[in-house]
């Protein structure tokens, strides 16, 4: 007989642990702090910002990564850390 089939995917959990928005504007912003089960996060941007995530007090700079208008990434966090975010 055959072998069982073994599939393995990565994929996020629906519906979201929370939901977040962020305000970016000309000054870094940052969100609440990660849930204790978030482990990943989805990150949307409406314009073109730079972002960075980690630790309790997080400032995005202008080498910060970058996202472009529309761009969706997802990211691994550690639950208790923020995402902060500055227009580009």
């Amino acid at each position: 007989s055959a072998p069982p089939t073994v599939v393995t995917y990565q994929a996020a959990r629906m519906p979201a642990t929370a939901i977040q928005q962020v305000a970016i504007t000309a000054s870094s912003a940052q969100s609440a702090a990660f849930q204790p089960n978030t482990g990943l996060v989805r990150v949307q941007c409406d314009v073109a910002c730079r972002i960075v995530v980690g630790g309790t007090n997080p400032t995005a700079v202008s080498t910060s990564t970058r996202l472009v208008a529309g761009q969706t990434e997802y990211f691994v966090v550690t639950p208790g850390d923020k995402l902060a975010a500055v227009k580009e």
